[in-house]
């Protein structure tokens, strides 16, 4: 079977040793893809009933067969663990450049296994592992510490990180991990697993190369996909405007989940929308590598008190989080918050979905501390807390179910196994609602991205006949 080194590499932090395993050719034809393998691996290897932050638990990165190739939309890197947050089976993904630096390590996963004594820079490349000491990167936050990983590293080949900011060391239990200055494997608390086994990144290399089963049916495929991209009014929106073009989407037709959840849209919704983005910052399309969508945004903020400011970012989950649940009206304070979270590794959304939840414990009278709607600073000062475990912030970090019961809040927090949802309120869009009911990680909105038909019209929101079969359908897709 082409496309896969058939390979993967074991990785053992306790002793600093390694080793290769084969994996036979019909897993690659059962398990389809990156996903197929990290999941069999994770169920073929994890201990059952373990602690997600256990030396136990494994940490497991997988490559899809099309990965490092000409394909478009190929460069992406998939992480499958237990999950800390949720205590269920955990998947995040990420783009950026760094998969095709994976990639021409030469192996379709890399398994880490056990605890390292002291914390690890770890060198991964067609050569096998170097193990590096990083307690000097230790405490740094993503964006320094992915700089000095790379440049800890000799090599003339491309070159790509994967690290964890202050909140992973911390074992805060909805941290990520980060690469390529903005691009988050966020959801489900990967990074704080990375955190528990005392890695601080992982910087990979190589020569190597997948084999193309037809390299003349590739390359065919590939240019009829770009030329139908270049005319694609969907391919040009997002290239424009990015995923921020919800905003005002999902606030016209009232599904704009907004002040914790309990309204469907934002007054003055349009401060923070595309539009708002492209006028109050300098901004700047940028596509993953084999990617003609360019869907990301770099953004300088232009003007006010984070005057020079740039991020990769806001995403619309991001500015639904800060701006909808928390009433933040202004693109350039959720620019200033996401950059906090990006920093510090926190998955926006449930930093979002946590600070919106902390202020109505706050109103409630059910903590001492006073937040309010719309304050920035305050919820600034939260996420720092949240990294740091401290006062308030120990609660938050061990997640929404934790904090609502220590709150004795259950019957207001939102969320579907302990994972909050994204920007697509349930009650307006049905479909979403039984999207996350039955999404195997929690409230995830990728694992049938359904909002999409009902909102085009193919099948309405408030249908129940036929909806069932279309949203499986949907996610056979993905």
């Amino acid at each position: 079977m082409k496309g896969f080194f058939k390979k993967v590499l074991r990785i053992h932090l306790g002793d600093r040793s390694y080793r290769t395993e084969e994996i036979p050719e019909e897993v690659y034809a059962n398990y389809l893809g990156g996903k197929g393998l990290g999941t069999y691996l994770l169920l073929r290897d994890n201990p059952p009933g373990i602690d997600p932050l256990s030396p136990q638990n494994l940490l497991i990165f997988t490559l899809g067969p099309i990965t490092d190739t000409a394909i478009w939309g190929s460069s992406r890197y998939g992480v499958f663990t237990k999950s800390p947050l949720t205590g269920l089976y955990a998947e995040s993904y990420a783009g950026g450049k760094a998969p095709e630096a994976m990639s021409r390590a030469g192996y379709d996963a890399v398994i880490l296994e056990g605890r390292a004594p002291s914390p690890l820079l770890l060198e991964v490349s067609d050569k096998g592992v170097l193990f590096h000491g990083a307690e000097d990167l230790w405490g740094l936050d993503a964006y320094e510490a992915e700089v000095r990983a790379l440049e800890r590293v000799e090599s003339a080949e491309r070159k790509g990180a994967l690290v964890i900011g202050p909140a992973g060391e911390r074992l805060v239990r909805f941290a990520v991990i980060a690469n390529d200055r903005g691009r988050q494997a966020g959801r489900t608390g990967v990074g704080a697993v990375m955190g528990s086994k005392g890695v601080k990144g992982i910087v990979f290399h190589g020569s190597r190369r997948r084999e193309i089963a037809k390299p003349s049916l590739v390359g065919d495929f590939v240019k009829e996909l770009r030329e139908r991209g270049r005319q694609d009014r969907g391919a040009l929106a997002y290239k424009r405007y990015g995923t921020p073009q919800l905003v005002a989407i999902m606030n016209q037709v009232k599904g704009f989940p907004s002040r914790y959840w309990h309204q469907g849209m934002v007054q003055g919704w349009e401060r923070i929308s595309a539009e708002a983005l492209l006028e109050e910052c300098r901004v700047r399309a940028k596509a993953c590598p084999r990617c003609f969508m360019a869907c990301a945004k770099v953004s300088e903020v232009l003007g006010g008190r984070h005057k020079g400011l740039k991020i990769e970012g806001p995403e619309y989950e991001t500015i639904y989080a800060f701006g909808g649940l928390c009433l933040i009206t202004d693109i350039k304070e959720i620019i200033y918050l996401n950059d906090i979270c990006d920093r510090l590794g926190l998955d926006t959304i449930t930093a979002g979905n946590l600070a919106a939840f902390t202020i109505e414990a706050s109103r409630r009278g059910r903590i001492r501390e006073r937040l309010e709607y719309g304050d920035v600073d305050a919820i600034a000062r939260l996420l720092q807390q949240i990294a740091r475990r401290e006062g308030t912030g120990e609660v938050l970090a061990q997640g929404i179910a934790h904090a609502a019961k220590v709150w004795e809040m259950e019957d207001v927090a939102i969320h579907v196994k302990g994972l909050e949802p994204a920007g697509y309120d349930p009650r307006l869009l049905k479909g979403m609602a039984l999207a996350y009911a039955t999404s195997d990680r929690g409230a995830c909105h990728l694992r049938t991205t359904f909002y999409k038909p009902e909102l085009t019209g193919l099948i309405g929101p408030d249908q129940i006949e036929g909806k069932a079969e279309l949203l499986v359908e949907y996610e056979d897709r993905l």
